[in-house]
């Protein structure tokens, strides 16, 4: 005998409304897309911005900012510690790509900064593993998973470090390649997007013009602006791309592990590239790790498939820029990485 009431609908049989299922308009993958091509193109003023800024300072008062540095060590320590206080190393290497375009900060300083910079970007990576303290086993591999990124990056800079200080191999490697675009190593860079990048910035520096009165105040402020817009562009960059393609990340991580260590690598590269945070990779990893799903050995491929990954920010940082140094020292990045 049937419970239900005559006359009275089931509840169970209600379909749901097509309201509660749609999508707010922000949230579209194809308004999420080009939100990151906008917030792309203002990164790039940003780093157009801290460069004139450091520029209007004048050679005196910009060059001061670097005695302190001059010494390897003390310029690798800078570069771990301002990773560390951002927790980003791609804002890190686009400050420093912007500032060696400017001519005040020289290559030899810049290439310890960007050595530390990889060094203070595992610091996510062990946070992310101290979620897992209360579960023994858990925390044993989540530490050992955190540790393999800590571990690589900081034998890495104890093996090329000295060499580079002694050879310079790095700078003269990335100074070829920087060659081998068009306008050589001993000329303008040229890039593509450069002019739209100009006028962007030149928009800011009218606006900014209006408040300021020399240009010693004129280049703190692109320097705090550029700085500002920097660090919160690729924050939102990072979001927007992990929400566009979150469950395609773990889904590539678990596929990659069926297959070779170069596919692994691979795949570590793409999904830093197209989440410009390798952080966001490394801290799939952890808990992939801790929970036994994935082995250590497993996991170390896509730990340095993203290392290489987040060094296209670099590259990209560099086109915004007039100088062939700064697309020198990203290619720097990107071979230390490789």
């Amino acid at each position: 005998m049937s419970e239900d009431r005559p006359g009275i609908p089931l509840e169970r049989g209600r379909p749901e409304s097509p309201m509660l299922a749609r999508p707010r308009p922000w949230q579209r993958p194809w308004v999420r897309s080009l939100l990151v091509v906008a917030l792309l193109y203002l990164f790039l003023i940003g780093v157009k911005l801290l460069e004139g800024g450091v520029t209007n300072l004048g050679n005196d008062t910009a060059g001061s900012l670097f005695d302190g540095i001059s010494n390897p060590l003390a310029a690798l320590c800078v570069g771990m510690l301002a990773t560390v206080l951002v927790q980003s190393s791609s804002v890190t290497t686009s400050t420093i790509v912007a500032l060696v375009g400017t001519g005040q900060l020289p290559l030899e300083t810049a290439v310890p900064m960007i050595m530390g910079a990889n060094i203070g970007t595992t610091v996510t990576n062990t946070i992310v593993a101290l979620a897992h303290a209360r579960r023994t086993e858990d925390f044993r591999r989540a530490v050992a998973a955190a540790g393999m990124h800590d571990f690589f990056n900081i034998i890495a800079v104890a093996i090329l470090l000295p060499i580079e200080l002694a050879t310079g191999f790095l700078q003269d490697t990335a100074t070829w390649l920087a060659g081998l675009l068009p306008g050589g190593s001993d000329a303008r860079f040229n890039s593509p997007i450069k002019g739209a990048v100009e006028w962007g910035a030149d928009q800011v520096g009218r606006i900014v013009d209006v408040f300021t009165h020399n240009e010693t105040t004129t280049g703190v402020a692109f320097i705090l602006i550029g700085i500002a817009i920097i660090f919160v562009t690729l924050t939102y960059i990072t979001k927007n791309m992990k929400q566009l393609i979150a469950n395609r990340i773990e889904r590539s991580v678990n596929a990659s592990l069926e297959r070779s260590g170069l596919v692994g690598m691979a795949v570590g590269a793409l999904v830093t590239f197209a989440v410009q945070s390798s952080s966001i990779t490394t801290s799939i990893i952890v808990p992939l790790v801790a929970s036994g799903l994935i082995a250590v050995r497993n996991a170390y491929p896509i730990t340095l498939g993203a290392n290489v990954g987040t060094t296209v920010t670099a590259v990209i940082a560099a086109l915004a820029t007039n100088s062939p140094n700064a697309m020198t020292i990203a290619f720097v990045h990107l071979l230390f990485n490789v």
